[in-house]
């Protein structure tokens, strides 16, 4: 028989774990680099940029230089990114038991 008491309060038992896991997320460090490390850049399990380092010497200040770091910053932040996509994946879907939810992002 469908218990309706007991189905909210499992709703709530998963939102509680959503949410430590969501703060859980804030400690986890995802890291993307390019261009053989010459550019680096680290974010949170929130898809939140922490820092971008850019190796000292790398490039003089022209025209074409400043477009190769622009390409290098964009791809060492993208696969930072989706390192840590991945991370929100594994640490939310362990606690939704794979589940889809709506608004929920994994």
């Amino acid at each position: 028989m469908f218990d309706l008491k007991q189905m909210q309060q499992m709703q709530v038992q998963m939102q509680e774990r959503l949410a430590k896991a969501q703060e859980a997320l804030k400690e986890k460090k995802a890291e993307g680099t390019a261009g053989g490390g010459a550019v680096k850049v680290v974010c949170d399990g929130n898809q939140a940029i922490l820092s971008a380092e850019i190796r000292k010497g790398v490039v003089e200040l022209d025209d074409e230089d400043r477009e190769m770091l622009q390409d290098l910053f964009i791809a060492a932040a993208n696969q930072a990114l989706e390192a840590s996509k991945k991370i929100n994946q594994e640490s939310l879907g362990s606690v939704t038991g794979g589940l889809r939810i709506p608004g929920l992002t994994i």
